[in-house]
């Protein structure tokens, strides 16, 4: 346990957790030891000068006494271990998702890596502050006891110690038992979970086509589900638990008639064998303690292996001699890429020259927006090259590349912040007038001047606060302040209405203004703006040129025209 701690924090933690468990182990020990006086102060209580103990019950308090001292530092020190390693652990998995490529991201890791970034890292880290001190004392202090026992007592010690090795196979065997119900607990925990999110953001949907009866059910079945799973994580630990506590209650037994035993045949004082007595039940209540830490180190171990499974997640290779691009024309020689089993993109080959537009078009599916990812390095190709101004994307260092390129997404994220801390993620250090004539270039200052609070207001998280067409102004307004050479659109406008469509055309228009440009286009009209366009179908181009050469060639682009053009025929 241990040992995957200090593998998924890195070593450098390795000093103060070893210090911690140095002096958690020192304390259990002494209060083992502590014990040992009790034959003396009971010895000279039933002996004919009961005086006798004072100097024994004075040594018995000090033992106390250091006990307490040694147990309220090794506490404290691990609680101090823990904050250590849990601010360590924070910046170790910031720092590692940071450089992930943005292709891991995917909508379900996204939650998994969420639940695992606040309570898994808590729990796992809830060991050196919670679990050790508790677990050290139930191993050690009964351990040490024993050892007392031998001392005083062959016989007693030897009966003491056979249940040593029983309590030992039945912890790993419950360990072991228990491995696979709690990892479906685990599983079904976060399936019901998903359900109740879905359930909470499906509501308007449901209540519409009147199905929330049904979708209750579903949501039912989940949480039945974990009942049952619970149930058999329960009922598969009780037999150890059951185990255990017989163990300790036969040990004790044990121990009761052969010290009467040994008592009655003169071979052992009767203080001998109340001082054994009483080791003995001070043995049991951490002894019995075993199989609930057990379980819960069982949850911090689970936890700990899903974040040393993240922290092992290769990033993307960052080049040793990177090459700074001088130009700002993009390139495709030969770009495959696959996702599973499925080739999203299949031999691709096309340039873009600096300083015009592209606009991708082609069925869902085709791979559009796979294209912007490789561009902007959120996964690489399998086969290929993708160049910026010459140069493969791959020798040029991310944080030099991903200074090149602006990229307007279709679905906007908001950070939880006001729209002018929003809009200055483009470029923090930007003044203030440059932050406001990006606003007024991308039409957000019509949004700014109806809203109470004005630049200062909340969008809320993810930017629920706004409506779709705002949060695009928001977005174009800061690749506006970004002021980057390459520009990547994936289709910003095919779910606005048409007054904030107008305002944001008018916002890209300004954006694509004099810069290398490769936009996914839903709207045909938007296509008519493109220098050059490409339809792609399969992850393949099957067709490329101009907008009206591609018209007059009556192929596939222009079958994919009419369609588009058909409904605003009609109106």
């Amino acid at each position: 346990m241990i040992r995957m701690l200090l593998r998924v924090l890195g070593h450098e933690y390795a000093r103060p957790v070893r210090r911690t468990v140095f002096l958690m182990t020192t304390a259990a020990v002494v209060e083992g030891l502590s014990y040992a006086l009790l034959v003396p102060v009971l010895r000279a209580l039933f002996g004919s000068t009961p005086g006798d103990a004072r100097p024994w019950l004075i040594a018995f308090g000090a033992a106390v006494a250091v006990y307490a001292v040694l147990r309220y530092v090794a506490d404290l020190s691990g609680f101090r271990a823990g904050t250590t390693l849990l601010r360590g652990m924070y910046h170790r998995l910031g720092d590692h998702l940071a450089r992930l490529p943005i292709g891991w991201y995917s909508p379900g890791r996204v939650g998994e890596v969420s639940v695992l970034a606040s309570r898994g890292v808590l729990q796992a880290m809830s060991v050196i502050a919670h679990l050790l001190a508790p677990l050290i004392s139930a191993c050690v202090t009964p351990l040490t006891i024993v050892v007392v026992m031998l001392a005083f007592d062959r016989r007693m010690g030897l009966a003491a110690s056979a249940a040593v090795p029983v309590v030992a196979a039945i912890q790993i065997w419950t360990g072991r038992s228990m491995a696979a119900t709690d990892a479906e607990r685990v599983e079904r925990d976060h399936e019901a979970t998903a359900r109740v999110i879905e359930y909470l953001q499906a509501q308007p949907v449901l209540r519409a086509g009147g199905r929330t009866v049904e979708r209750f059910r579903l949501l039912d079945d989940s949480l039945r589900e974990l009942q049952r799973a619970s149930r058999r994580s329960t009922l598969s630990a009780l037999p150890g638990v059951l185990g255990l506590t017989l163990t300790v209650q036969a040990m004790f037994t044990v121990l009761l008639f052969l010290g009467a035993y040994l008592a009655l045949g003169g071979h052992i004082g009767a203080a001998e064998v109340l001082t054994i007595l009483v080791l003995a039940a001070r043995c049991a209540d951490p002894l019995l303690s075993l199989s609930d830490i057990g379980g819960q180190l069982r949850g911090a171990r689970s936890e700990l292996a899903r974040l040393d499974t993240v922290l092992r997640t290769e990033p993307l290779p960052e080049p040793r001699e990177p090459i700074q691009p001088v130009r700002h024309d993009l390139e495709f020689e030969s770009a495959t890429f696959r996702h599973g089993d499925r080739t999203v993109l299949d031999n691709v080959s096309m340039s873009v020259p600096e300083g015009q537009r592209l606009a991708v078009v082609g069925p869902s599916g085709a791979g559009k927006s796979t294209l912007l990812q490789l561009l902007a390095r959120f996964y690489d190709v399998d086969a290929g090259v993708v160049r910026v101004g010459g140069v493969d994307v791959r020798a040029i260092d991310t944080e030099v590349l991903m200074a090149q390129i602006a990229i307007v997404f279709q679905d906007v994220y908001l950070f939880d912040g006001t729209i002018e801390e929003n809009v200055r993620l483009g470029r923090p250090d930007a003044g203030e007038a440059e932050v406001r004539a990006a606003a007024t270039a991308a039409r957000l200052d019509e949004v700014i001047e109806r809203l109470p609070g004005g630049w200062a207001t909340n969008v809320g998280e993810g930017g629920a606060l706004l409506s779709g067409g705002e949060r695009q102004r928001v977005s174009i307004a800061r690749a506006l302040l970004k002021d980057a050479p390459i520009v990547l659109l994936d289709e910003v406008t095919s779910a606005l209405d048409p007054v904030n469509e107008a305002a944001v055309h008018e916002g890209i228009e300004r954006l694509m203004a004099g810069r290398t440009v490769v936009m996914v286009a839903h709207r045909m009209r938007t296509v008519q703006r493109a220098d050059r366009v490409v339809f792609l179908d399969g992850g393949r181009i099957v067709e490329e040129g101009g907008h009206d050469e591609l018209l007059h060639r009556d192929g596939r682009y222009a079958d994919f025209w009419e369609l588009s053009m058909a409904p605003a025929t009609r109106e």
